[in-house]
């Protein structure tokens, strides 16, 4: 069960999202039905499920940058009008700006939030630093590797201090090794000051490796949870070696035995469309 809404960071209540019918008669879509989901203070939840079941799509709603056709969003007990503030989104696909370097770009939110520039390009190093890129400022990002540009990207992020991280399949696109330096990476700097995190992904090893907890949800259209599962894995937890321990493995049985046909049902769902 998820926690209660009390004193939650954030929560989706009875989430509904319907698509319009398009211009070219394909008639209304549901992709979320009834969804209710609650990340409490500090915690590190994972979202996965089959390939567009909606993840994305609640993610969004969290962010507000998508109004629920139905339910509600609260934000620290608040109902949630416009975007998030209090949230700080970390996408897929690269957001940096290629003219810019990568001091500018982790600086970049606090110059538009009025912090002078002096000040702004300060905190920028320190957060080079803290992710491991010290001395790399005043590369541009076609001159950085990919799990380097993550590192710029998280930093970017976290330098704006949210209080709550909405990270979207962010290191999918990386070599499992870089991946896995990533993910221990986000574990130590999520450590230093618990962030509330929805992380998705498809990867169900990695949501049980970071994760206190692991909600899967069901195939589209009309996703909605059906599993929840505590993940007891003592921290400080190093990604590769959590998932050789008989607990990890019990965890990724039991999660896999919910996730299986929901996996069947995307897959053949996509091979009609």
């Amino acid at each position: 069960m998820s926690p209660p809404n009390n004193g939650a960071a954030l929560a989706l209540e009875n989430i509904t999202v319907t698509f319009a019918a398009r211009s070219d008669g394909a008639p209304p879509y549901t992709a979320v039905r009834d969804t209710t989901l609650v990340i409490g203070r500090g915690e590190f939840v994972s979202v996965v499920g089959p390939t567009g079941c909606g993840k994305s799509t609640l993610l969004n709603v969290a962010a507000g940058l998508l109004t629920p056709s139905g339910g509600r969003v609260l934000v620290f007990g608040g109902n949630l009008s416009g975007l998030n503030r209090c949230a700080g989104y970390l996408f897929q696909a690269d957001a940096l700006l290629p003219w810019l370097s990568a001091l500018d770009n982790v600086a970049l939110g606090l110059v538009y939030r009025g912090t002078p520039r002096p000040e702004a390009h300060e905190r920028a190093r320190e957060w080079l630093a803290r992710v491991g890129l010290s001395g790399h400022g005043h590369r541009y990002p076609h001159q950085l590797s990919g799990g380097m540009k993550k590192r710029v990207a998280l930093a970017q992020t976290l330098i704006m201090d949210p209080q709550i991280l909405l990270m979207d399949e962010p290191f999918s696109a990386l070599d499992i090794q870089t991946r896995q330096l990533m993910e221990n990476e986000l574990l130590d700097l999520w450590s230093a000051d618990r962030k509330s995190v929805i992380f998705i992904t498809h990867d169900l090893e990695e949501a049980i490796s970071l994760s206190d907890r692991v909600v899967v949800l069901s195939a589209g259209p009309a996703t909605h949870p059906i599993g929840e599962y505590p993940i007891d894995l003592p921290r400080p937890r190093d990604v590769a070696e959590i998932r050789l321990t008989p607990r990890f493995v019990e965890l990724h049985r039991d999660i896999w035995h919910t996730m299986k046909d929901e996996v069947m049902k995307g897959y053949v769902q996509s091979q009609k469309a």
